[in-house]
């Protein structure tokens, strides 16, 4: 389904007045694939997100159901916000960072978990936070070009240390991702990052400023840099790294020091399809389910059970890989969340000058 046939007042109307009877459907367990039901929106990255999670997470779910998905891209926190104040639902489920799950719960734009539909006693350590249930993780770490540096920084002091790794760099331009790394650059313990403090960072920050050839906005972009050999080293989404290696780019891949970003699936506050959707999450949260998205996808599970059905010469590429998890960094949301405005205030008027 396109955004614009979301966008059309009539068929939003329509979706709303559907609830109550389709809802009473969504909460049979098992149902015909043949008795027309009412779909449940979840809201996604597109691409090749969209893809994994067609395969492994939305056709079981509907074969098990009945249920069908529609999918709506891309993730939007603003949207999100505003169909929990008009009612008028876009989607009914998304996947969003922990930073952007405590400004939600704290707004009060997501519905608390349906305890009677998911198992909370089962979930793994640290897998829930408030209102959202965790499901996968990406990580931001250093990759860089083997054929221009022999050996390469193995940590962000040496990844800002141009005189003896020399080379362009590229980062995210992304403040509460990015000056975290400084920080680590300046030699703050990954337990002592936060909250952060931002003069300390900023300092850091102006160090490597003029190294930096690309602040990149898009995992593509970032992707392109590196595998045209456009810069020498840079901060990037592992996934983007693990599929440039898998192609045969000369680049190394660094675990130590990578920073972990965790998504939680939530329900939108006042979803008419909310048990479909607490359904749907239960369903998504299945090991064997999670392991094909994962793989498929380029993430990783933050189920450790997950990797029982994962082969090993997959799993070594993915963060929470026990031997590259204990390498990595840690976000801490509820220190970070009360900083968000100023540090991306600050960011911004930085990177511009």
């Amino acid at each position: 389904m396109t955004q614009s046939t979301l966008a059309d007042p009539a068929r939003r109307s329509a979706v709303k007045r559907l609830g109550a009877a389709a809802l009473g459907m969504a909460l049979s367990p098992y149902v015909s694939t043949a008795r027309a039901q009412e779909p449940l929106f979840v809201n996604t990255w597109g691409g090749i997100w969209d893809r994994a999670a067609q395969a492994h997470l939305f056709d079981p779910f509907t074969k098990e159901t009945g249920i069908p998905i529609r999918t709506v891209s891309p993730v939007s926190y603003s949207r999100l916000a505003a169909q929990a104040k008009t009612g008028v639902y876009d989607f009914d489920v998304t996947a969003i960072s922990g930073s952007e799950l405590i400004r939600a719960e704290r707004a009060g734009l997501i519905e608390p978990i349906d305890e009677s539909i998911v198992d909370v006693a089962s979930l793994a350590p640290g897998q829930r936070l408030g209102s959202g249930i965790g499901s996968h993780v990406f990580a931001t770490l250093i990759a860089y070009r083997k054929d221009k540096l022999k050996e390469g920084p193995q940590n962000w002091a040496q990844f800002w240390d141009v005189k003896t790794y020399p080379g362009s760099r590229s980062l995210q331009r992304y403040a509460a991702r990015v000056l975290p790394l400084g920080l680590m650059a300046d030699g703050v313990a990954p337990a002592g990052l936060y909250p952060l403090d931002l003069d300390r960072a900023f300092a850091a920050m102006d160090r490597i400023k003029p190294e930096i050839r690309v602040w990149w906005t898009q995992g593509q972009q970032s992707y392109q840099l590196l595998r045209d050999g456009e810069v020498t080293a840079m901060g990037i989404w592992h996934g983007r790294a693990v599929h440039m290696a898998k192609e045969g780019v000369p680049i190394e891949i660094v675990w130590n020091q990578a920073q972990i970003d965790q998504a939680y699936w939530v329900v939108s506050k006042g979803s008419p399809r909310a048990k479909a959707g607490w359904r749907f999450i239960a369903s998504a949260l299945r090991p064997e389910r999670l392991a094909g998205f994962c793989m498929d996808a380029d993430y990783s599970p933050i189920d450790q059970r997950v990797f029982a059905h994962i082969p090993e010469d997959a799993a070594r590429y993915m963060p929470t890989y026990p031997d590259n998890y204990a390498k990595t960094v840690q976000q801490d949301f509820a220190k970070l969340t009360p900083q968000l405005q100023e540090l991306n205030q600050r960011f911004d008027r930085w990177v511009m000058r």
